[in-house]
């Protein structure tokens, strides 16, 4: 099929069976399912990004909600992605603010004013692309370096799941059981259980936590004290902008790996489809950075394309835009709700370590699998090099450091890899 026919069919087009497209859906119901298994599958990071800089986690969730949206509208609601609190903000969040780690950052103003900033220069970059092309993206980024960059950010996150959320032997073997929940659902179900591998194995790995916890008393037992005590509907916590210089040349170069990351995702979005995405690249751009300024506004965090939601997509083989409208409009109800944040939040971390380490694996997989579909060939020394030491460069979370601005293992392999090619090619 043309990209030409693609773009002149009607969105939302009922589907149900097979691989859906980013314009097709299935049965609302259906859709509805798919659209809390993405609310899941961005919630940890989601959650766990703001908290780690000091911001209020009800309004990080409600803003990746605003932030979906704008981001659904600006391509036209052709390219399948959700838009969560972005990592790369935290170490210069940290560094521009003096947050020791407890409590509400008392100086997120003046971060909020450099993410308003890098989310301006990120929306000049989409501009920019959007005018001139993405013939030069293509040029710099070709397989060999867009697989690689793809299977880095599931690598790059390898180490949370494993290292970060498993405190004990108990835990680490509760995410061995959680995968294997999730790869069991996969591999014996069929129809929509099948198309729910995530949220079905999550439950399932839950309620063996729960009964060997909470009854057998194996582990830490889940405390629903705070789903109790939270009320059901209450405001986030908003906070206006403060611009200061300083904060501002510390935060704004994120800009920079925020592209990455987007073309990185776009790109295996795009492998996963079989579409060419390129001519909405720049308003990919632009809608993040837009979101962005938007988050950074009110007192959220920078927001990105989310990885996570990449590996959901791989998994279930529904790439429907239609799903992150669902998503999307319950990250804004769950941002007004506190109870439903207490109850996702109660989900055992191992558990959601173990699902972790299933979504980080599939993006990683869907990098290998731009190499195979484009027939990267790595008997050409070239080819092999710029992957090899991406992967290394990514895996090991090399960093480089400018100052007080460090280029973390992401950061590094993109542009090490895009920086390799363009001097080893012929």
């Amino acid at each position: 099929m043309s990209l030409l026919s693609w773009q002149e069919r009607p969105a939302a087009a009922l589907a149900d069976g097979g691989v859906i497209g980013p314009d097709e859906r299935l049965p609302w119901p259906q859709t509805a399912a798919m659209g809390v298994q993405h609310v899941i599958a961005m919630f940890g990071a989601t959650v766990l990004a703001p908290i780690l800089m000091g911001f209020d986690p009800n309004l990080a969730i409600f803003m990746s909600g605003i932030g979906t949206l704008i981001f659904y509208f600006a391509t036209g609601g052709k390219v399948p992605s959700y838009l969560g609190s972005s990592f790369a903000f935290i170490g210069v969040v940290i560094a521009a603010t003096g947050y020791g780690g407890q409590g509400l950052n008392a100086n997120i103003a003046v971060a909020l004013g450099g993410i308003i900033m890098c989310g301006l220069i990120y929306t000049l970059i989409g501009v920019l692309v959007q005018a001139v092309g993405t013939r030069w993206i293509e040029r710099l980024m070709p397989p060999v370096v867009t697989g690689a960059v793809v299977a880095v950010i599931g690598l790059n996150l390898a180490h949370i799941p494993i290292k970060n959320m498993a405190a004990s032997n108990f835990d680490s073997w509760m995410q061995l059981i959680t995968f294997l929940c999730v790869a069991l659902v996969a591999v014996f179900t069929r129809g929509m259980v099948q198309r729910l591998l995530i949220l079905v194995g999550l439950f399932i790995a839950t309620l063996i936590y729960l009964l060997l916890t909470n009854g057998l008393g194996l582990g830490k037992p889940m405390d629903f004290s705070g789903i109790v005590a939270a009320p059901w509907i209450g405001l986030p916590k908003f906070t206006a902008p403060v611009f200061d210089t300083n904060a501002a040349l510390l935060i704004a170069p994120v800009a920079l790996i925020l592209v990455a990351e987007n073309l990185g995702h776009i790109k295996a979005v795009a492998a996963m489809t079989g579409r060419n995405l390129d001519p909405y690249i720049g308003r990919a751009f632009g809608a993040d950075g837009l979101a962005t300024m938007v988050s950074g506004a009110v007192g959220g965090t920078g927001v990105t394309t989310y990885a996570e939601n990449i590996g959901v997509m791989a998994a279930t083989r529904i790439y429907s835009t239609a799903v992150f409208l669902v998503a999307a409009g319950m990250a804004l109800l769950l941002g007004f709700s506190p109870k439903f944040g207490a109850f996702i939040q109660a989900i055992p971390l191992p558990v959601m370590g173990g699902v972790s380490i299933v979504v980080f694996g599939l993006i990683t997989i869907a990098g290998a699998r731009i190499w195979v579909e484009n027939k990267v060939d790595f008997t050409n020394p070239a080819n092999l090099l710029v992957a090899a030491i991406t992967l290394v460069l990514g895996t090991g979370d090399f960093t480089l450091k400018f100052g007080d601005f460090a280029l973390g293992g992401i950061g590094t392999a993109t542009f090490g890899a895009v920086l390799l090619h363009a001097l080893l090619r012929r």
